[in-house]
């Protein structure tokens, strides 16, 4: 995820192993750099590694804090004396956008509302670390109505108590803030189809440590099969991650334009020793220029298809309306409707139904039995029937400490009736996370104390200026974005989003 095997080449590193794979041959003329999590199975292998070293130094970082106790253990290995040097350089935590973070951990929590305790530690750990590496010690508040919330705050709070050393930087004028927040107080933004750049990817390829997995598109080539997607090293990919899909296709065939122009010409005769020169130093940038094209073409080939195919046009028109308006009898025909068509997959009739399920699961006039019976007789199996009753449990109004759906006040509604205005020539990106307001509020001061307090007495008196708002149960794309216009459109803040994990539908 950080470095390409290419950039490491070029530091001249020519061997990467696994600490854990069997049968290493030892290479006594090579030093090694290990690179390691400082957990208990990592420290075991580690002990039996410089037991009967293979190579001739070993330089070894840890991406956390490590306990006393484990560098005794080494200490005790290390007969040899191999070890040269042993540090904490801190990224126990996944790096995906410049301003996202992953801990890639699915299901943090068990039945209802308590921490698995392998994850807490887990979770802990990796923000912790993300503290370090971004040297905050900050003030820590989190989502009152969540209990997973609290105790990670509390958890967090621990740890920079008891390692007060690591977390002595330099005091800023405004100290930064992490903000604890629960997915199930929105448990909308993760089943909505998405249409910016990286977001579709996401739902409709899936991204994994930023590789896209291709291997079923129809016809698709033996190097395409799997490909990667990262801003730092794709320039095409970094400029549309956050444009709109209408947009990537005319870009797209700019893209393959400014190729075309570019190609060396068949018929180019290559004379002189300088012409070939000349065709021997663009070559690489034309094969990179090349690989980039044929890359970009693949991926948006392939979401026209899905999007062509799944019919989610429609679908997504009838998402947005049931996440963003209130005409209860309006958004039950157009459920009903996309039921019963043919083209719409069942994961996408599925998805319809959490969306009405949790937007209307107290009307007076629901129709969710109806509903559900359309959806066991569609797939013939009860599956998605548990599914719905399933997220309504994890993020319905029983749960949710906030108002996910309704304004309070006359200016909030206005707000809303001239904002729907406004976008109305994009029926498809209505929606906007429930995040994006609880920034927005906190970033103007005004998010409530009542809801989201602060652990221990201090509160801050002026507005945060560096923020981490970090998401238990995972954070979106779509979130992502929106924290990408918030740091665009108030230059003084700066704003980490980081989750448990980054959803699509079917995570």
């Amino acid at each position: 995820v950080v470095y390409t095997q290419s950039e490491i080449l070029q530091r001249e590193v020519y061997l990467f192993e696994r600490l854990d794979s069997p049968n290493r041959e030892p290479m006594k003329h090579l030093k090694a750099i290990c690179f390691l999590r400082p957990t208990k199975e990592n420290v075991e292998l580690l002990v039996q590694e410089l037991r009967r070293p293979k190579y001739s130094v070993y330089f070894i970082y840890f991406s956390n804090v490590i306990s006393k106790s484990y560098v005794k253990a080494l200490a005790e290995a290390d007969e040899q004396e191999v070890v040269a040097e042993v540090q904490e350089f801190y990224g126990d935590y996944i790096a995906v956008n410049p301003h996202v973070f992953s801990l890639n951990l699915l299901g943090c929590c068990r039945v209802g509302t308590c921490w698995d305790p392998a994850q807490l530690t887990r979770t802990t750990q990796g923000l912790t670390a993300l503290l370090l590496s971004l040297k905050k010690c900050p003030m820590i508040r989190y989502q009152l109505s969540s209990e997973p919330a609290k105790r990670l705050a509390e958890c967090v709070k621990q740890v920079i108590t008891k390692e007060y050393e690591l977390f002595d930087f330099r005091r800023t004028e405004v100290p930064p803030l992490l903000l604890i927040l629960d997915r199930s107080d929105d448990a909308i933004t993760p089943l909505l189809n998405q249409w910016t750049y990286q977001a579709m990817v996401h739902e409709l390829l899936g991204i994994n440590n930023n590789r896209i997995d291709l291997s079923r598109v129809p016809g698709i080539s033996k190097d395409l099969r799997e490909v990667v997607l990262s801003a730092e090293n794709d320039e095409f990919y970094a400029n549309n991650m956050y444009l709109n899909f209408a947009e990537i296709g005319t870009n797209i065939k700019n893209l393959m334009e400014d190729f075309q122009r570019r190609k060396p010409k068949e018929q180019q005769k290559l004379e002189s020793i300088a012409d070939m020169k000349a065709f021997v130093e663009n070559y690489p940038q034309f094969k990179k220029m090349s690989g980039t094209v044929s890359k970009h073409v693949t991926v948006v080939g392939e979401l026209s298809r899905l999007v062509a195919e799944r019919n989610l046009l429609e679908v997504s028109e009838v998402e947005q309306e049931l996440a963003c308006q209130s005409d209860h009898s309006s958004a039950l025909q157009s459920v009903r409707r996309l039921l019963q068509s043919p083209r719409v997959s069942e994961l996408d009739a599925a998805r319809l139904v959490m969306l009405y399920a949790l937007r209307y699961e107290r009307h007076g006039s629901s129709g969710l039995p109806a509903l559900l019976e359309e959806l066991r007789s569609r797939g013939g199996t009860d599956r998605y029937r548990k599914l719905v009753s399933a997220v309504v449990e994890y993020g319905g109004k029983r749960v949710r400490g906030s108002d996910l759906f309704s304004p309070k006040d006359a200016v909030a509604i206005t707000k809303q009736f001239l904002k729907g205005l406004k976008g109305i020539e994009n029926v498809y990106t209505q929606h906007q996370p429930l995040l994006q307001e609880t920034l927005d509020q906190l970033i103007k001061g005004k998010l409530k104390d009542s809801q989201y307090p602060y652990l221990g007495p201090n509160t801050l008196r002026d507005r945060p200026q560096d923020i981490i708002v970090f998401l238990i149960g995972g954070a979106t794309y779509e979130e992502a974005l929106s924290v990408f216009s918030l740091n665009r459109s108030n230059p003084g803040v700066r704003i980490v989003l980081g989750g448990t994990t980054i959803h699509n539908t079917r995570r």
